[in-house]
């Protein structure tokens, strides 16, 4: 082997300090924003869809998510073999610390990898429905994706990246009736009387 060829393998100090930054924000993060470049999904937006909000574990250098079943996270756009966009915020103040290029790998059910990665999963997934059950359903109904870092972080943009919220059914409460102001001041009233 010759020297020149020795150098160009080795990774240059900048890419080193990025993958340590990449790992260490992942880790430290309860959520990625992950926008895939796969074809998206009817509920994604379509074309130009925003990044969505997913809770993932860092296990053996990668992101791993678990979703597209029922009752889990929707991970549209994140086709095996197709890229992704990662950006990761920090968990106190909320802002962007680094995106990065992923590749994304769908981990066959019951592999080896599927079964390590999903026992890191478990210990991070919240109310969960079926409890101990929840991998034997992850295998029958859910995508358990491998997000490997590709390349160099993105640069930090030059303007706002606010976007407006992804439709959703889900609706907020609606604006109390009129009486209600009248109804709820003759209550304390009576109260007061009695």
């Amino acid at each position: 082997m010759t020297e020149s060829a020795g150098a160009a393998s080795a990774p240059s100090p900048t890419s080193l300090l990025d993958r340590a930054l990449v790992e260490e924000a992942t880790k430290k993060s309860g959520l990625v924003w992950v926008l895939g470049d796969g074809v998206p999904a009817p509920h994604a937006g379509g074309p130009g869809a925003p990044s969505r909000a997913l809770w993932h574990v860092w296990h053996d250098g990668a992101a791993h998510v678990v979703g597209d079943g029922p009752g889990e996270q929707p991970l549209p756009g994140l086709v095996d073999g197709g890229g992704a966009l990662v950006t990761v915020r920090s968990k106190d103040k909320g802002g962007r610390l680094v995106s990065w290029a992923a590749t994304v790998v769908e981990l066959a059910p019951r592999s080896p990898e599927w079964e390590a990665a999903v026992a890191e999963l478990k210990g991070k997934r919240l109310n969960a429905p079926d409890g101990e059950a929840m991998p034997e359903r992850w295998a029958r109904e859910c995508r358990v994706l491998r997000l490997e870092p590709s390349g160099s972080t993105a640069g930090l943009p030059d303007g706002s990246l606010a976007a407006s919220p992804v439709p959703t059914p889900a609706t907020t409460r609606r604006p109390a009736p009129a009486a209600l102001p009248r109804l709820l001041f003759k209550k304390r009233a009576k109260r007061r009387r009695g």
